[in-house]
Parts: structure tokens; sequence; C-alpha cells
């Protein structure tokens, strides 16, 4: 059977027409065949590479770094006060997503995230995602939620990775330890041909936000092939298919923080929904 994993990093597009990132393994029998390496793209580009490597795959499993489901105006989800629980553990911070105000151009009637999900008519389910023989799917993901699960070093030292190189906090040395970490989860699910890429990544001494966006969409792909076929222990869907949700990897340590930070504002973990979501606008 053929599958098609798709990791995309959308940069949240407050700019008309700012890409982001995308990138693909395509896989046969189980296993990896063809790896499309990251590359940038707006929305539009990589709603049209995702029906070129879709066509004639029984199964398509697209992860996504940016909100999908934001049904309110002012404040923020659920779901990001919980993923909020544990980045501000590592000194980060998690933007909100919400409709109004600034976020207008990322989440409003008009925001192109709602017509790049008409275009790709993939189902948010990610339990079903997860289970599923065939179809085609969408989850929400955020790689700094899945970063210090993935790549032990983060949460041990209890720092989030600062690789964000149009930040005035940036540190080549997180840079180089994220690319390296994510090569070395490539390398072990037979995507050699990622694995080099990002070590070559690793070695760029002042990298560009395109450069950043790509490995974000490499991490992206990292954190679907695991929704697909990694360990149910190392998985944890959080929220809800009404107030927003993400589906993350997760180790021991981080488990433990996000379920007491959902059970504390009683945050669904892990529900199946009654239906699969399309689209969400409004």
């Amino acid at each position: 059977m053929r599958e098609v994993i798709i990791g995309f990093d959308s940069a949240w597009a407050d700019t008309p027409g700012k890409p982001g990132a995308i990138a693909c393994y395509i896989m046969e029998g189980g296993l990896i065949s063809t790896v499309h390496l990251p590359r940038s793209a707006t929305f539009a580009e990589a709603s049209q590479l995702i029906r070129d490597w879709a066509e004639g795959a029984a199964y398509v499993l697209i992860a996504i770094d940016q909100p999908t489901i934001v049904p309110n105006y002012h404040g923020g989800r659920p779901v990001d006060r919980v993923a909020g629980s544990l980045v501000s553990k590592l000194l980060g911070g998690v933007q909100m997503a919400r409709r109004g105000g600034r976020s207008t151009l990322m989440f409003g009637d008009y925001a192109p995230i709602w017509r790049f999900l008409d275009e790709v008519s993939a189902i948010q389910n990610p339990i079903e995602a997860r289970e599923a023989a065939k179809g085609r799917f969408l989850i929400e993901v955020f790689p700094a939620l899945a970063i210090p699960a993935m790549l032990p070093e983060v949460w041990e030292r209890r720092r989030g990775a600062k690789y964000n190189p149009t930040k005035g906090n940036f540190e080549q040395r997180d840079w180089a330890m994220v690319a390296a970490g994510i090569a070395t989860i490539a390398d072990h699910v037979g995507a050699r041909e990622l694995a080099d890429w990002l070590e070559a990544l690793a070695s760029l001494e002042a990298p560009r936000k395109n450069e950043q966006d790509q490995l974000d969409a490499a991490i992206c792909l990292t954190i679907a092939w695991s929704w697909r076929h990694g360990p149910l222990d190392t998985l944890l869907q959080i929220g809800d298919e009404r107030t927003g949700y993400m589906a993350t990897v997760v180790s021991p340590d981080t488990r433990s923080v996000l379920v007491k930070a959902a059970l504390k504002r009683d945050v669904a973990l892990d529900r199946r929904w009654d239906r699969g979501i399309n689209n969400m606008p409004g």
C-alpha cells in the first residue's frame, strides 16, 4: 500500500504570499521509498504539491504547524494554554490563536488557512488518522511541543531550543542540535537522504529564515511519521474538535506535565471524536 506522509510549516502566513516550507515521505509496503526534501512553499504551492504527491496513494497524512480549528475571537484556545504549561517550563512562550484583533490575517474568515484546508480536502481526526487503513487526514502539530520529547537534551537542560535566526536570542549550537537530532531520527526510520540534508543544514553558521522554515517542515514530517508509525505511548492528542487541538510526540516527562495541565483546565486528552472535521472557518 502506498502511503504519503507530509510535513508543512505554513509560517502562519500573516503576510499574503509569505512562504513556509513542506517535505514528504512516500512509503511503499511500510518503508520509505521516496523522500521529497524540504522546500519553500506558499499555501497555494503546498496545496498543489500535496495533490501531486497524493495521487494514487491509499493513505495520506499531513502535519501542519498552524492552528486549524480556531473558534475563539479573543483570548486563547484551551489547547494553547496546555501547550504553554510545557513551553513555559523551558523558558519559552506560545502564541495564542484567535480570530480577531491582530490575528485576523491568520485566522479571520478570509485567512489563507481556510482555503488551504478546503483545497487539500483532508479529515481532521487524529485518532482516526492513526488507526485508519486508508483516507486523507490532516493534524495540527507544534514543533516546540514535540522537540523536548524527540530531543531529550532540551528537556534535561530545562531550556527550549533557540534556533530561529530572526530572533535576537538565536544560538547556533541550538540550531545544530535540532538539525542533527532530527537527522538522527530520519536515519533511524530509513530516510537517509533527509538525514544527509539535515546534517548539512546543521553545519550552517548563519542560517536564514527560509532554512529554519525548512527545518520546521522536517520536524513536522517527523511528527507525522511518528503519529502514524510510532509507539502509542509516545503520542498524545490534546484538545478536541470544538475548541482546537494538537497532536504531539511526548516523552514520559513531557506527558506528565501536559496531562497535569490538561486535567487542571478540563481539556480532553486522547478522546475519540464523534466526527472528522474537513474545515472549520467559523
